[in-house]
């Protein structure tokens, strides 16, 4: 098994003991990514349409730091806080995938997530 740690400025650094994602062989999991700006490091403050915009630019860039892009997911998991805005998020992360195509989730809503952000994103990719 080979395992790779994959790291990007990119996309925000870790806020605990993990890392960006884990290439093993030839996948790849992403960490749950939250709606931080990388250049700042600051919370993307406002509606959820902003905020899951900059989830998906930071799994962008750690799938892009793996020379991979979204046609490489296979499995998405997305933890937000409040169901009634599955809508707006759906209409964002349509953006991203070809609905032919699209990979396997799951949606949940959860009671809080790190930095009490309203969502938070992780993925599987496959090379």
């Amino acid at each position: 098994m080979a395992k790779q740690i994959i790291f990007t400025k990119e996309a925000p650094a870790p806020i605990g003991p993990y890392n960006q994602a884990v290439l093993v062989d030839n996948t790849l999991y992403i960490s749950g990514q939250i709606p931080i700006d990388p250049k700042s490091g600051m919370l993307i403050q406002g509606d959820i349409v902003h905020q899951t915009e900059q989830v998906m630019k930071n799994l962008e860039a750690v799938l892009k730091a793996a020379q991979m892009d979204f046609g490489n997911v296979v499995k998405s998991s997305i933890f937000i806080s409040n169901m009634d805005q599955f809508t707006l998020i759906n209409e964002v992360y349509a953006n991203y995938f070809d609905e032919a195509t699209a990979p396997a989730r799951e949606t949940v809503q959860v009671a809080r997530l790190p930095k009490d952000v309203d969502i938070e994103i992780s993925m599987i990719a496959i090379r």
